[in-house]
This record gives C-alpha cells, sequence and structure tokens, in this order.
C-alpha cells in the first residue's frame, strides 16, 4: 500500500554495520559534492548536494561548503550508501552552523531526502545493479506476501537471535532476484555455505547479506566471494550510524 504521499508502506528491521563511506565537509565558495571515485551523474542530484540544499534553505544560511565523499558502499545494493552520506552531512552542518542535533526540523529534512542505514551485508555481483523504483514497479504487478514484522521485532528486543534470525525475511528481494539472475546466484551459494545462519537480500538488491556464526567463517566467505569474482566485504554490526572527526585545531 501507499502513503497519502504516494510512498510505499514499508516494514523494515535496519542493523548498522562497519562498512561505511567517508564525508568531509570543508568552507568553500559555493556548494560542491564530488566523489572518489568521480561519478557520472551531475552533483545536483546527489543526495549531499539536496540535503545541504534543503538544510539551507530551513535554516536562513548560505551552503557554502564542498563535500568529498570518499565511497566505498556500492550504488544500487540496497545499502544506504545515498541515504547515508545525506545524514554524514546533516550531522557535519549541524556542528558547523551550531545546530542542535536533537531539533526534530533534522529528522523532517533528512525525510525528505530518504534517509536510511546501511544493512549488514556480505556479496554483490560486481556487474549486477537493481532500480528501486523499477523494483517496486515490478512488486506492485505481483506483489509478494510477507509476514507482519511483530514477531521478529519482539525477539531482538528480547535477545533471542536464533528465533529473530530464522523469521528473517525480505518479499522485496524476491522481486529483485528475479530481475536480477545474478542475485539468485549468490543466494544460493550462501545458502550452501557452512556456518550462515541467515542470507537474504538487502532492500531492493543487488546486495546480498548473510549473517555467520563467527567472525572466521565471515572472513573466509568474503574471500571466497571474491574468488567467484564477486564484490564481498566482511563487516559487523556497529551501534552508531555516523561519526564525526573535528578537525584538530
Amino acid at each position: 500500500e501507499r502513503d497519502d504521499r504516494g510512498y510505499h508502506r514499508v516494514d523494515s528491521l535496519m542493523a548498522a554495520v562497519g562498512l561505511s563511506d567517508t564525508v568531509t565537509v570543508t568552507p568553500a565558495q559555493a556548494l560542491t559534492v564530488q566523489t572518489v571515485p568521480a561519478s557520472d551523474f551531475p552533483m545536483q542530484k546527489n543526495t549531499a548536494y539536496r540535503v545541504a540544499v534543503a538544510m539551507a534553505e530551513h535554516y536562513g544560511r548560505e551552503a557554502n561548503i564542498c563535500v568529498t565523499i570518499e565511497k566505498r558502499i556500492p550504488l544500487c545494493a540496497g545499502l544506504g550508501g545515498p541515504s547515508t552520506d545525506a545524514a554524514a552531512v546533516i550531522v557535519a552542518l549541524a556542528e558547523l552552523w551550531g545546530i542542535d542535533r536533537t531539533d526534530p526540523a533534522l529528522d523532517d529534512i533528512a525525510r525528505g531526502i530518504g534517509a536510511d542505514v546501511p544493512f549488514f551485508l556480505l556479496v554483490k555481483p560486481r556487474e549486477a545493479s537493481v532500480s528501486t523504483i523499477e523494483a517496486y514497479r515490478r512488486f506492485d504487478e505481483a506483489p509478494v506476501p510477507a509476514d507482519k514484522p511483530g514477531a521478529i521485532a519482539s525477539a531482538l528486543r528480547a535477545g533471542d537471535a536464533e528465533t529473530a534470525y530464522a523469521l528473517i525475511h525480505n518479499n522485496l528481494g524476491v522481486i529483485s532476484a528475479q530481475m536480477e539472475s545474478q542475485i539468485q546466484t549468490v543466494l544460493d551459494w550462501l545458502r550452501k555455505q557452512d556456518g550462515t545462519v541467515a542470507v537474504d537480500v538487502c532492500g531492493s538488491g543487488a546486495c546480498s547479506f548473510a549473517i555467520c556464526d563467527t567472525a572466521a567463517t565471515v572472513e573466509r566467505l568474503a574471500d571466497a566471494a571474491q574468488q567467484n569474482g564477486w564484490w564481498a566485504c566482511a563487516t559487523e554490526f556497529i551501534p552508531n550510524t555516523v561519526q564525526i572527526d573535528a578537525p584538530k585545531k
């Protein structure tokens, strides 16, 4: 279903992980956004640019900054990379402009951009990508039913990891695997590996994740996935999604 703004009503249980981009904000003559490596689309479409404009408009400031984003989170992967970059700019500008980070307006600005947080991931086929818009369009044509998230949320609150892992499912990921055959190939491979306790698609894809029994298993699977020619990253859950390193005076 959709809300009155046309957005799909989506229930997601999300976890922050150690894979991250590095966003640097410095004073400049005008607002500019650059990525490393360089992107092939106009900077005005970058979420970091859009959120800086939104912040400036709301607080009556000039967004005279240069934003440099060192990209490590793959794009079109379902990992929330652009959204986390935008969140980092919000936090950086709040620090720079002396804005209280508990100001409810910051949350409203973030929601206007589409903020979410990175999911725990492991494997992404290098040449595969999934358009979130197209994934939702195909989902609307043939919706895949899913259980309500109440049971898994209760298990997580109770600290019952075993039950929570058994309940993990992603009904949008089913559509993504149909759109991009390599996603299904990765999922099948992950599910056959020893030591995986939960495997599914990250958001709308194209990344897939595996939660594993030990850190050693994670490292082994990441190495094996890379040998298959896939992008892979071994990472872990972390409690915070945005960290700030202020310049030393």
